[in-house]
């Protein structure tokens, strides 16, 4: 399985190229900005993108949705709670006065256990509301895209719109720490992690935690 991290955009998103190496089938995960710096990064893995998968619909893991769908022609894929965000002025770039290209509409409306398969590689959807109502992580051969919902020692925001600190937390120890201690993590912003250092080290996760 080809995976490549990419920091984009002022708010230093990460945007994952996935992809199956036995067959150059691909995936993005959160093309939020820099739309000709992903599609270089696609280009030079010769992978054929089959779908844009948003872990949830913050502007800045959506931004260069647009540029990336009409370049790829790939589906779009986010779970339903979230569409209308790509259909509405997002909470944070009103709170900073952005101006973006409007993403498309969603292709594909996503739930909690619905499969995605690109080439052999099976993704499995995990609903994990709390950061936004339509949250999701993805999780295959080990590893799981966390978005913002689960950072390394740290747990996505949740004093947006959509956003419930009790429900944030419900949904990693629901859906996330019951993963092997070895599942890789791949978050949404800041290095990779592992299930088991996050269960042992993320004073976020810890009984006394206030939230």
């Amino acid at each position: 399985m080809i995976i490549e991290k990419l920091e984009v955009g002022p708010f230093a998103s990460n945007c994952y190229i996935v992809g199956d190496e036995s067959n150059n089938a691909g995936m993005i995960i959160d093309p939020g900005a820099e739309a000709n710096r992903i599609l270089q990064k696609v280009k030079d893995l010769k992978l054929d993108i089959k779908r844009l998968v948003l872990t949830h619909g913050h502007m800045d893991h959506v931004g260069a949705l647009k540029d990336v769908k009409e370049a790829t022609g790939a589906d779009i894929a986010i779970h339903a709670d979230d569409a209308e965000s790509l259909q509405s002025r997002d909470p944070l770039s009103m709170m900073l006065q952005l101006s973006l290209k409007a993403p498309p509409p969603a292709d594909i409306l996503l739930k909690g256990g619905d499969s995605l398969d690109i080439g052999n590689l099976h993704f499995v959807v995990l609903h994990t509301p709390g950061h936004t109502l339509g949250g999701i992580c993805l999780m295959v051969e080990g590893v799981v895209f966390t978005g913002d919902t689960l950072f390394n020692f740290s747990i996505g925001r949740f004093d947006m719109p959509g956003g419930n600190g009790h429900q944030l937390l419900n949904s990693i120890h629901t859906k996330l720490m019951v993963l092997p201690d070895s599942t890789k993590v791949y978050p949404g912003h800041g290095p990779a992690t592992t299930i088991g250092a996050e269960r042992n080290w993320n004073p976020f996760l810890r009984e006394e935690s206030p939230f």
